[in-house]
């Protein structure tokens, strides 16, 4: 039994061990993490410094844990009068108090039920906590530098989606432009890094989006974040499994297709045309590197990364080297003529509008920023460096330097390698398919197209390697908070997380064995945008968290919105929340209008262009409001620039991709959140690491323990 006495003669019962402080009047306090931090109503607290003598809140308050036996007795001679005549009341009133404590904790039908749906939506916000007391090791091999994260992010962006989609785009959106296309698309996918980026340098853990949800707008959003990029790793890597089997059958005649096309015909709607057993065996094959361990994985990352940059430089140089300056000047009338010159029929394949009208931009301006949009989809991956917070050395440091580097290395290349195709071919020629081994062959050049083979191969090794190392730290983060089934965090003796590698690789394994994936691509982009998305969302939430201080209660007032106070409260990180969810709708609607209602906005219809007008001036009040709010003190070694206008800006570009894809992805989409969901409320809302009794709960369990001890009657 303990006796707090504050300043003031203020006072609280230490009653029950060191986990409950119970106050005058009912008032109570949570002790967290063990005996150190001292949580109250509210979001106050208290350090509990030099032992268990002196609690030391913020602004120089402090108080005295004084040590008491059970009837006072000592304390009305050891203080002052006024104090004693406080605790003999106290003393005399205990069964009058604690009846009405607990008459207190049972109220009405109607009020207690809603007690318990206020209490649940709690807890479905609970949070983890950014720097945890006694938080030991992972277990994790610390062993990887910057150089190692530099070389993970820059294979898993630099796909094969840089052999096709460079072509892809060129001849058919953008032209010559396409280099304005990828630079556009760097600074829209660098937002998101930078965001990525200081949640690396403030939360060094496993999990990437799933972690820092969690850390900022709850558990069930992180969770289902971090389910949705389970799914966006799973038919990413499969795909990309598929892709790879693609690309070295056709290097070798394409006798690996035909012979279990011949031998296992597959003939089932949503199944594949056959068993793709060579697809599924990579993902095994892959998947035991993984789990052998961090640093192995890295080196053969290493190795295939090297190759790929190296055929890549290659092909820059050769455009540079055999490219003519005049494929980006074309006229209509060089459209014709090189058309008939490669034996193709300009009015017989297409109209005017399908190659443009020649030029840099064949296609107008639109047509670039139409580009960028597919372009963005090229910088996904870097990611991947976000999952390994617990297996870098220096993590603060090398997790920004490894995001921004990675991106910044990747735009170079994709800028030189589309500058390259097009001066190496005129734009409408190019082939959509195998664009860089089709252009060399146009200058003379055959023998480079197998270096592009090569090249090619190792570039999507180095892609479901990369996806495959973050599918397993995600699951292996769920797991190991409780949210998914505990076993998956098994951790070999090598300080691998085995069990999840070796299982996500089944599941994708299974996936590239029977079905056919081409429905389902649009699934993984969706899964990580959205991952992306909420990210720059809990940026925010981070940036305007309240300081740890101690501050009376505010309501919600306007001046108070509009002049707030100089140090971040409670309210003011509450009023930040509630703009942010104004910026979301605001942005979902204004995404929605520049998606299915372009068409009048570009013929200046009233109702458009009003509407729109509307939603951007209301979304810039919203952004002017929220930058007016006191950021948290707290610093990081990486902080982003231009805070909220960067993390903004990133969460329209990640609602307005999301907003293009149809129907159908939206469909899968949402029932994949919704077995997640089911999952989550089935077995992770209960077994959660930070799932505690509600606080009610344990307050009336203190009473009725206070009433016990002391010999009264419990209600």
């Amino acid at each position: 039994m303990g006796l707090i006495v504050g300043p003031r003669r203020s006072w609280a019962l230490v009653d029950h061990g060191p986990y409950w402080i119970v106050g005058p009047r009912g008032s109570w306090a949570l002790v967290d993490h063990g005996p150190y931090w001292i949580v109250g109503p509210r979001g106050s607290w208290a350090l509990v410094d030099q032992g268990p003598s002196w609690i030391m809140g913020p602004t120089g308050s402090w108080a005295i844990v004084k040590r008491v036996s059970d009837n006072y007795s000592d304390l009305s001679r050891s203080f002052p009068k006024p104090l004693s005549k406080v605790l003999d009341q106290h003393q005399r009133d205990t069964p009058a108090h604690t009846s009405r404590l607990l008459a207190r904790d049972s109220p009405s039908a109607c009020g207690a039920r809603w007690s318990k749906v206020k209490v649940f939506v709690q807890t479905l916000s609970r949070r983890k906590p950014i720097h945890p007391a006694a938080a030991g090791d992972s277990g994790l091999s610390r062993c990887l530098s910057a150089v190692d994260l530099i070389g993970l992010g820059v294979g898993s962006i630099l796909g094969g989606g840089v052999y096709v989609l460079s072509g892809e785009v060129a001849r058919e959106v953008a032209g010559p432009s396409i280099i304005l296309s990828f630079l556009v698309a760097a600074l829209a996918a660098v937002f998101s890094g930078l965001c990525y980026a200081e949640f690396g340098a403030r939360v060094p853990k496993t999990g990437s989006a799933y972690l820092y949800a969690y850390v900022t707008v709850g558990e069930l959003w992180a969770f289902v974040a971090g389910w949705n990029l389970l799914l966006s790793y799973v038919i990413g890597a499969s795909s990309v499994a598929k892709a790879w089997t693609g690309t070295f059958d056709d290097l070798i005649d394409n006798v690996i297709g035909r012979t279990l096309e011949r031998f296992t015909p597959m003939d089932s709607p949503g199944l594949g045309p056959y068993p793709d057993f060579f697809s599924a065996t990579l993902v095994m094959l892959l998947a035991g590197i993984l789990a052998l361990g961090v640093k192995e994985s890295t080196i053969v990352n290493t190795a295939f990364t090297g190759v790929n940059v190296a055929v890549l430089f290659f092909i820059i140089v050769a455009g540079f080297v055999k490219g003519d300056a005049n494929n980006w000047r074309l006229s209509t009338t060089d459209l014709n003529s090189t058309a008939h010159r490669r034996n193709r029929s300009f009015a017989q394949n297409s109209s005017d509008s399908d190659f443009g009208s020649g030029g840099f931009f064949p296609f107008g301006f639109e047509g670039t920023l139409s580009g960028a949009a597919t372009c963005f989809y090229s910088f996904v991956g870097f990611d991947t460096i976000a999952t390994t917070g617990e297996e870098v050395q220096n993590p603060k440091r090398a997790l920004p330097l490894g995001i921004v580097v990675s991106l910044l290395f990747c735009f170079v290349v994709y800028f030189g390698v589309s500058a390259s195709l097009t001066l190496l071919m005129p734009y409408h020629l190019l082939d959509t398919h195998s664009p860089l081994p089709v252009a060399l062959e146009y200058v003379g050049w055959d023998f480079a197209k197998y270096a592009v083979a090569v090249g090619s191969v190792c570039a999507l090794s180095t892609s479901l390697l990369g996806m495959m190392f973050s599918m397993a730290r995600v699951l292996f983060a769920m797991a190991r908070d409780g949210l998914l089934f505990k076993p998956l965090r098994f951790m070999s003796s090598r300080q691998s997380p085995v069990l999840a590698t070796l299982s996500s690789g089944a599941v994708a394994a299974f996936m590239v064995l029977l079905f056919d994936l081409k429905a389902l691509v649009d699934l993984s982009s969706i899964g990580t945008i959205f991952a992306y998305m909420m990210v720059s969302v809990s940026l925010l939430v981070l940036r305007y968290k309240e300081d740890d201080v101690i501050v009376r209660s505010e309501s919600f007032s306007l001046m108070g919105f509009l002049i707030p106070p100089h140090r971040a409260t409670p309210r003011t990180s509450k009023n930040v929340q509630n703009a942010v969810l104004c910026v979301l709708l605001l942005v979902l609607v204004l995404s929605l209008l520049l998606s299915e209602a372009l068409l009048f906005l570009q013929t200046r219809e009233v109702w458009a262009v009003v509407l729109a007008s509307v939603l951007v001036l209301v979304l810039v009040l919203a952004v002017v409001l929220i930058w007016r709010q006191p950021q948290n003190s707290t610093k990081a070694p990486f902080m982003v620039p231009w805070v909220p206008l960067i993390p903004v800006l990133s969460i329209f570009i990640n609602i307005y991709l999301m907003v293009q894809l149809g129907a159908d992805t939206w469909i899968s989409f949402s029932v994949w959140t919704v077995l997640g969901l089911i999952i989550y409320f089935c077995y992770g809302f209960g077994h959660s690491v930070q799932r505690e009794p509600s606080a009610q709960e344990n307050f009336a369990r203190i009473i009725r323990n206070s009433a016990r001890v002391r010999n009264l009657p419990a209600a």
